[in-house]
């Protein structure tokens, strides 16, 4: 696939190139602009739990757009929500990713995504954690909040990963949930729960973690809700 990532690393944007009849799928609402010949097609996510099941439980949309260019070449160029990077996997039959459902932004037609896949349950306990499996052939575009982290593990190779900071690793790779040391550490060390990745593989982590963000920002607008309030 025929590919441009613009203003890296902060306000990353993908620009794919389509030749005469190529398709790319994208995450819905992640279109910034389009050639007038492009073509679009609508559809839901194949094997979601119910049609609200991913909207609710891994904060994407139920939709994906296919894009066609249609009597020449075109172009489409996609976003996503964070202010952050965007970053090109290439899958084959021998290798695929587990990624954070949020972090999915494009992909090559023959890349299937199991939204369905149950290996981190329930959204690691509350932690709101949802992951995905890529498999197939073709590319895969994630985006990241904050930049991007390239780790390689050797064959049992192992690191510890707060579960907000992952963004994607190779299915080659074992892991495992645990608690962040023990009780005490586990409640108020503000990491919670954590992953053990244990390779070979590829990890990509994301530098900023959003729901300290987000409690960052409540910070700054708690005083004037108080104050409204009153």
């Amino acid at each position: 696939m025929d590919y441009e990532i613009k203003f890296k690393p902060s306000y990353s944007m993908v620009v794919i190139r389509l030749k005469d009849g190529e398709q790319v799928v994208g995450e819905s609402g992640a279109m910034t602009y389009m050639s007038p010949n492009i073509t679009v097609k609508t559809r839901t996510r194949e094997g979601v739990l119910g049609s609200l099941g991913l909207k609710f439980l891994g904060g994407q949309s139920f939709w994906v757009n296919d894009y066609f260019a249609a009597g020449g070449p075109g172009e489409v160029g996609f976003v996503a929500a964070p202010v952050g990077d965007i970053e090109r996997l290439e899958l084959n039959d021998g290798k695929g990713y587990i990624i954070r459902r949020e972090s999915y932004v494009a992909s090559s037609p023959a890349i299937d995504l199991d939204v369905k896949w149950e290996g981190f349950t329930k959204g690691l306990f509350g932690q709101g954690l949802f992951m995905m499996k890529a498999k197939g052939t073709g590319d895969l575009f994630i985006n990241t909040f904050g930049a991007i982290d390239r780790h390689t593990l050797n064959p049992s190779e192992t690191m510890i990963v707060d579960n907000f900071h992952i963004v994607a690793f190779t299915d080659t790779c074992g892991y495992r949930v645990e608690k962040f040391g023990g009780f005490r550490e586990t409640i108020f060390s503000g990491e919670g729960l954590v992953t053990r990745i244990t390779g070979p593989g590829e990890v990509l982590l994301q530098t900023k973690n959003p729901s300290e963000f987000a409690k960052w920002i409540f910070t700054l607008i708690e005083p004037m809700l108080r104050s409204r309030s009153r």
